[in-house]
């Protein structure tokens, strides 16, 4: 499965999608940001080719050879993306989707319509246009009516709102310490028995075992959201 996350308007979390929600869950497939400025799963620590919107022969070259990739657009490379993307033809049906995460203002909401519209002006079937509801507080159907009322007028995208990222400081935490809800799971480090053993005056030490144990705590209840928020998008 290769798929494309991406938006017109940034800072929706196209980072955190590709990195937490797809790349652990789709063997092991390849990241490639189309991204000049912004974060990308690089700085998460994972394995990412980076390059920008207006080299996408070589991108469409790449994805030519694989079976499973995500591609990352950031919002400063959407136009170039998609203008270069165009003058291949045929060259979205290369992708099996594309995957606009939104978060709940009214600008990123008329901004995802936008982005909608732009992959049905270039042929792609509504089918493989998904939107992620992400950085939910606590229910899709409140928080993104825009969206909702847009996919059951024009059918030009799906929108399950099972398809759904909640808000968590788990996001904020993995980025300061650089790296993934997939790495901290692996990690089988008995953090109490280290707290127990360490010298109650050494404050640093006990309060880096303490964040470590607590990081792992919150992943994992959202590792299992995340899992059915997958599921939900691709069903």
């Amino acid at each position: 499965m290769k798929v494309a996350v991406l938006n017109y308007t940034g800072s929706v979390g196209k980072t955190v999608v590709a990195s937490h929600l797809l790349a652990p869950r789709m063997n092991g497939a390849q990241i490639f940001a189309v991204e000049s400025t912004n974060e990308t799963g690089a700085d998460l620590g994972l394995d990412v080719d980076q390059l920008r919107g207006e080299h996408f022969g070589r991108l469409f070259r790449e994805l030519l050879t694989r079976d499973d990739a995500i591609v990352d657009v950031g919002a400063s490379n959407i136009e170039d993306f998609l203008t270069h993307m165009m003058r291949y033809e045929g060259a979205h049906e290369e992708m099996s989707y594309f995957v606009l995460p939104v978060i709940n203002t009214g600008k990123a909401q008329r901004e995802t319509i936008k982005t909608v519209a732009a992959l049905a002006a270039l042929g792609v079937d509504s089918d493989r246009v998904r939107i992620l509801f992400n950085r939910v507080d606590s229910n899709v159907e409140d928080e993104f009516p825009s969206i909702l009322a847009y996919a059951a007028k024009t059918g030009e995208v799906q929108a399950n709102p099972r398809a759904a990222v909640y808000e968590n400081e788990v996001f904020e935490l993995l980025a300061d310490q650089r790296t993934t809800i997939a790495d901290v799971l692996a990690d089988q480090t008995d953090y109490r028995a280290l707290l127990r053993a360490a010298d109650p005056d050494d404050h640093a030490r006990i309060s880096q075992l303490s964040n470590r144990h607590a990081l792992r705590a919150l992943a994992k209840p959202v590792d299992r959201q995340m899992n059915a928020a997958f599921s939900a998008l691709f069903s």
